[in-house]
């Protein structure tokens, strides 16, 4: 039953609910709050969406990109390289943006009458971003179940997966991850270097699979 929106940003966590839930998700949405790599996630979002006969729309979010300070936001050459940890990649916190995504989107299920929002937050990002913790997301689920009028949840069944499993799950759904992004540079490639690519290198060696990603640093 397709009770569900998707807050999908058309990286390797995303992409890979998309697929694992096509059966539930009725809308995708995308954000384009003016990150980095935003082009880049929303071109791929969109492309699996077709695929999969999934209504994706994407909702402008500038004013995050006005009024907000992140390195996520400020430039590449901002961007931390290095180890994907809580010291490394504290720069690239964008405040409360999940909540305000999540928000939204909560808003547009309640307005087309769907029971669900869906968000692909996972265990490795506990460490360095408030809006993707367990507390958070229990907190935001009881407060989208009161503040609406048909009980919408939140739900976010990879909220303790690592990103090797969320790759071992995507694998053998047949997910082609080289048409997913990750790095928060936004290149014409994989930069290789920064937190999000050894994030994402690290996951296919630990799950035992090739990465299919080119990397620039190669």
């Amino acid at each position: 039953m397709k009770d569900s929106i998707m807050v999908l940003s058309g990286g390797l966590d995303s992409t890979t609910m998309l697929y694992e839930y096509a059966d539930r998700i009725a809308l995708a949405i995308s954000f384009d709050y003016g990150s980095n790599h935003n082009s880049k996630e929303i071109e791929f979002a969109r492309m699996h969406c077709q695929r999969l006969a999934i209504e994706h729309i994407t909702i402008p979010l500038q004013f995050i990109k006005q009024y907000f300070k992140s390195s996520l936001l400020s430039g590449a050459n901002d961007i931390p390289e290095g180890e994907y940890d809580d010291q490394n990649m504290h720069s690239t916190v964008v405040p409360f943006r999940n909540g305000i995504m999540i928000a939204i989107a909560a808003g547009m299920a309640e307005n087309n009458g769907l029971q669900n929002v869906m968000l692909a937050n996972h265990a490795g990002d506990h460490a360095i971003y408030p809006d993707c913790r367990p507390t958070f997301v229990s907190a935001m689920d009881g407060a989208i179940k009161e503040g609406t009028y048909n009980g919408v949840r939140l739900l976010t069944p990879y909220t303790n997966l690592t990103k090797a499993q969320i790759v071992e799950h995507g694998m053998k759904l047949g997910i082609d991850y080289s048409l997913t992004w990750s790095c928060y540079k936004g290149g014409a490639a994989h930069c290789g270097k920064c937190g999000t690519c050894r994030e994402r290198h690290e996951a296919f060696v630990i799950a035992g699979y090739d990465d299919p990603t080119i990397y620039e640093a190669e």
